[in-house]
């Protein structure tokens, strides 16, 4: 594939559980800090609804915003005017991919941003939750056929925190 490397960061519970109520429906501290770890310093591009349930604009990160609504701005902090240096709107995944121009671009959500993203995605790092949980959003189907796994790291569960494993999958071919 040419082009810069487009990969996807995702947790997702067993039933496909990505999202309630525009949030997490788990706190996993590792889970964080492992996100925090692949995307630092990679432009990330998520959609409007993944841009709003952020707690604010993440540190060393370039945020690329997908909306289909042409006059969607992002709120102005009232705390930090720096921080929305780091904030673009871009209309179609195209657009965003060009305003990254980056080598590696993190996908980060949410499922519709994913849909379109997965095909021309060359890796997963996904958070596989082994415990459903209910929710509003679902991650589109992984084609078996289309991805290997290369990496997985186990770990159990931890007082109030699911067993989970990182799991890291690469297109096949």
């Amino acid at each position: 594939m040419k082009g810069p490397e487009l990969f996807i960061v995702v947790a997702r519970a067993g039933n496909g559980t990505i999202g309630a109520d525009n949030r997490l429906p788990w706190h996993i501290p590792a889970d964080l800090a492992h996100f925090k770890r692949l995307t630092m310093g990679s432009p990330m591009i998520m959609g409007r609804k993944t841009f709003e349930s952020l707690p604010g604009t993440l540190p060393g990160r370039r945020h690329i915003v997908l909306t289909r609504d042409p006059e969607w701005m992002p709120s102005k902090s009232d705390d930090n005017d720096d921080e929305d240096d780091d904030i673009e709107v871009a209309n179609s995944l195209d657009d965003a991919i060009h305003r990254a121009n980056g080598a590696r671009i993190a996908v980060i959500g949410g499922a519709a941003v994913f849909a379109e993203a997965l095909p021309r995605a060359r890796r997963i790092e996904l958070t596989e939750i082994h415990r459903d949980y209910d929710g509003d959003v679902a991650m589109p189907a992984i084609d078996p056929a289309e991805w290997e796994e290369i990496a997985r790291e186990d770990h159990p569960e931890n007082g109030k925190h699911p067993a989970f494993s990182f799991v890291t999958l690469r297109r096949k071919g």
